[in-house]
């Protein structure tokens, strides 16, 4: 969509006539001291909260108040088999098999756990490629990794840098890697969308070129869960994990997802850490038999999941389900496609957007960088009611997140924005 126009009159009746505009109503969407709506642009850091969710959550305590132990057979939702309410729909948002797809643990828990399967290193092959900006948390989380395994976690770590002068990273680049050191590489372990720069990298194109050298990989899509068509089942990675407190609205520090790939489904050989909930579920309570590996990703879960944690996500996917993915990418595209339009206005010589152009290359997010500019600036936006996200050393990141955000918040932001650049 090119044809976007100045003007508020503009993102009013793009508003109206938004298919998806009722959704908004459904989040509570946090507001100033006067009462007024705050314009939300984090929800690549946080989503809001559905207003479903007290309901779901409800329901739970109310079973736990009424049943107690029982619950996990007679609440209206049964606690022994919660996590499969939730698979169906998980696997629709990340683009995989629902044998491919578990809800457990957290973030980086999960991403080690892979790593205890998928990275298996030998004093010829040991070496792990990432991101050279990588999210801090996968970071020390691999070079812990190489510790753990006796290798140095600064010789043994490989960065995919940008090229001088440049944010984003280039395939040409990592190829050239891959010819030289692929032997080395025991894993690829790149974020699916970067946290900073909202770079959406091809998955396919980096799990083919990985595969050919030898390497397993995985992705950490904790940035492209809900934000971006990950497709992973077709992207044929080894394994991908992400957090749904971001674009899947389940609450502050809420349950990650991981994701197996069905090559993997059966092999009992592949070493893993486990736990009773990733024995076979006919017999688990049998307590005294020899461990049964179930299938699939739940074949990496290890304790019995938090309810009340599952029920929020619940009430997210669900929303999801009836708003049908796609249609979220479609409103994605033109309303960030809109907040760049608007942005360029203000001048090449004062915003710099460090975000791909390309549409398929990234998702909602744009980082942006203002010439001259320092943590104030940001301080100013958040002043005059809008919440942003500040990341060192000079990027602003907006996420107009299409569950929530309207055509009027994109206008207003910039709006705001100019007026604190250019005070009349």
């Amino acid at each position: 969509m090119s044809d976007y126009k100045l003007g508020l009159e503009y993102a009013l009746q793009q508003d109206q006539n938004d298919d998806l505009k009722s959704y908004r109503n459904q989040f509570y969407i946090p507001k100033d001291k006067k009462g007024n709506d705050l314009i939300y642009m984090t929800g690549n850091s946080l989503g809001l909260q559905p207003k479903s969710t007290k309901y779901y959550v409800n329901q739970e305590l109310e079973d736990w108040a009424n049943l107690g132990v029982e619950g996990h057979l007679e609440a209206k939702n049964p606690w022994l088999s919660y996590h499969e309410f939730l698979t169906e729909s998980m696997a629709k948002v990340v683009g995989a098999k629902p044998i491919e797809v578990v809800v457990m643990n957290t973030l980086t828990a999960n991403l080690h756990f892979m790593m205890v399967s998928f990275y298996q290193p030998t004093k010829a092959r040991y070496k792990i490629l990432i991101e050279s900006d990588a999210f801090p948390s996968d970071k020390y989380a691999v070079e812990s990794q190489l510790r753990h395994h006796g290798f140095d976690d600064k010789a043994g770590l490989i960065l995919w840098k940008p090229r001088k002068d440049e944010e984003l990273l280039n395939y040409a680049d990592l190829e050239a890697i891959l010819e030289a050191q692929g032997d080395e590489i025991a894993l690829i372990m790149i974020g699916g969308v970067n946290y900073y720069t909202g770079q959406y990298f091809d998955l396919k194109r980096i799990t083919k070129l990985g595969h050919k050298h030898g390497c397993n990989v995985g992705f950490d899509c904790a940035h492209g869960a809900g934000n971006v068509a990950l497709d992973l089942h077709d992207s044929g990675a080894d394994f991908a994990v992400w957090c749904t407190y971001k674009y899947l609205n389940s609450g502050p520090g809420s349950l990650a997802g991981c994701f197996v790939h069905e090559r993997h489904a059966y092999n009992k050989k592949l070493n893993r850490f486990t736990g009773w909930w990733s024995h076979n579920k006919q017999t688990r309570f049998n307590m005294r038999d020899e461990f049964d590996q179930l299938p699939g990703a739940e074949g990496w879960q290890l304790s019995n999941p938090p309810i009340l944690s599952m029920a929020a996500i619940k009430a997210s996917l669900d929303m999801f389900n009836d708003v049908g993915f796609e249609n979220l990418i479609e409103k994605s595209k033109k309303l960030t496609g809109y907040f760049e339009f608007l942005l360029k206005q203000l001048g090449k010589d004062t915003i710099r957007i460090i975000t791909p152009s390309n549409p398929e290359e990234r998702g909602c997010q744009l980082s942006i960088q203002v010439k001259n500019a320092d943590k104030t600036l940001h301080d100013k936006l958040t002043e005059v009611g809008v919440i942003s996200d500040w990341r060192e050393p000079d990027v602003i990141r907006c996420a107009p997140t299409p569950f929530y955000n309207s055509f009027e918040d994109v206008y207003r932001l910039v709006e705001k924005l100019k007026n604190i650049l250019s005070p009349s």
